[in-house]
């Protein structure tokens, strides 16, 4: 039996656990299937999917005038393309070996979608921080992605191959390492494991991997609600109203803001009483369409500003339109094993994070599914722009250590330590397709930069 987040065993107290020692033990045969060495393979098969047309169909269901948008960010580079292309890499990543092995997870776990954030307690806090895609699927897909960031973004910044191998081996020994830790405690003891800004500072070995956490702890800090007011609204006739900033914020008509409303009223039965008793001392002022990310560009995504009993008591709330996971086809087949897109990405972010945003809920809107989640929650990252490579190096064993521990928290853990074992293998194999990965990244980023160039595609520079 392979472990999967959907495994029926982890719905009763009346089954034993299968002992760790045979976890171990089934992971190591697995290699026989799926040798370590195949870790390392990547050659673009000659049926593989033309990237621009899967661009294309991803835009099915998204708000048309944004589309430009979209694709002028992912034209904007090799690693901007990447971080718009989860579904290119899932449907690459289906075809290859895998051990069958299926935990939560992230479904982009690129390293732009670790950061800080808030915990309930206001503490900083460094874990994955974007769940989009997450669903029960291969381990192997979100390293394999992580790896190829990796060696995209030091490219990028003019690393060297050598450097560029360094830090995917930094990032890949540290999943490895932290996984068999994790998968030799308790399962209570490794649900409890987080990495907060102290224990993110001792991980530096150069000080310029120091500067950048520390910069961008300093910029998490200054993310509050509290924080965006000027940022983001004005007071008219005495009351705030959010500030238009056409296209990349906008306002609904007022059948659409009366549809949100009522839709925040329903998200509150999705939190805790007791969160619920404290956001229902607010009350909606303003809601407006505000554009995010890469890859989200396109799809519905609002901020609320919602105000308490005084005018400085405020706090946005954002929600971001779900569809149904890229990994899930390649898991499920075309049947949807979730009835809320919304809820499916709340559920698996509490499961792939230590802790979470303690306002994480979700609602529909006419036939749209949504989660909702604080705008501000101090949420911070380091800027890969310019970063130098021993940082690089530094940045991707951590964000290597936060994969293991989000994996390690749904089921798996003992299987994958049993597979990657303790030698190097699964580090050099992976650096491999790191490589080979970054060279198929930066060809579909030139297909794609190509296409807008004869016209195919319409693209908005530098919005």
């Amino acid at each position: 039996m392979l472990a999967s987040a959907d495994s029926e065993g982890f719905g009763s107290l009346r089954r034993p656990a299968v002992p760790r020692r045979d976890r171990y033990a089934l992971g190591r045969s697995l290699r026989e299937r799926a040798p370590r060495s195949a870790l390392g393979r990547w050659a673009a098969p000659g049926n593989r999917p033309d990237p621009v047309e899967q661009i294309i169909a991803s835009h099915e269901g998204r708000v048309e005038r944004l589309i430009p948008v979209r694709v002028g960010r992912m034209a904007a580079s090799p690693y901007a393309f990447l971080r718009g292309s989860a579904g290119i890499m899932a449907e690459d990543f289906g075809r290859l070996p895998a051990t069958g092995i299926t935990p939560v997870i992230c479904g982009d776990a690129h390293l732009g979608n670790f950061g800080f954030y808030a915990s309930p307690e206001r503490d900083l806090v460094f874990d994955l921080n974007d769940f989009d895609e997450a669903h029960p699927g291969a381990w192997e897909w979100d390293l394999r992605r992580l790896v190829a960031s990796v060696w995209v973004a030091g490219r990028q910044n003019n690393a060297s191959e050598q450097d560029c191998g360094e830090a995917v081996t930094r990032c890949v020994a540290a999943y490895r390492r932290h996984l068999s830790y994790l998968a030799d405690q308790p399962l209570l003891g490794r649900s409890y494991e987080r990495v907060d800004l102290d224990r993110l500072r001792r991980t530096a070995t150069h000080d310029a991997t120091s500067r950048e956490i520390d910069q961008a702890a300093r910029r998490a800090r200054r993310r509050t609600s509290d924080r965006a007011l000027p940022r983001f609204t004005r007071e008219l006739d005495g009351t705030r109203r959010i500030i238009s900033e056409p296209p990349l914020i906008t306002r609904p008509d007022a059948a659409q803001a009366e549809r949100l409303v009522a839709a925040l009223d329903e998200y509150l039965d999705t939190l805790p009483p007791q969160w619920a008793r404290v956001l229902g001392g607010y009350h909606l002022v303003d809601v407006a369409h505000k554009v995010v990310g890469v890859g989200s560009v396109g799809l519905r995504a609002y901020i609320a500003l919602c105000e308490g009993s005084s005018p400085d008591d405020v706090v946005f709330l954002q929600l971001k339109q779900a569809r149904r996971s890229v990994v899930a086809r390649f898991v499920h087949g075309e049947s949807a094993r979730h009835a809320h897109q919304g809820h499916r990405v709340v559920e698996y972010q509490q499961a792939l994070q230590t802790v979470s945003d303690p306002l994480l809920g979700w609602t529909t809107v006419g036939a749209r599914q949504y989660y909702v989640r604080q705008f501000r929650d101090m949420k911070g990252a380091v800027v890969l722009d310019g970063i130098d490579a021993p940082a690089l190096a530094d940045y991707a064993g951590v964000c290597g250590l936060l994969l293991a521990k989000g994996h390690a928290r749904t089921s798996g853990a003992s299987m994958i330590a049993g597979y990657l074992g303790g030698s190097d293998k699964a580090d050099r194999a992976l650096c491999r397709f790191a490589r080979s990965y970054a060279d198929q990244t930066e060809r579909d980023h030139h297909a794609l930069v190509a296409a807008v160039g004869r016209g195919v595609l319409p693209a908005a520079v530098g919005v």
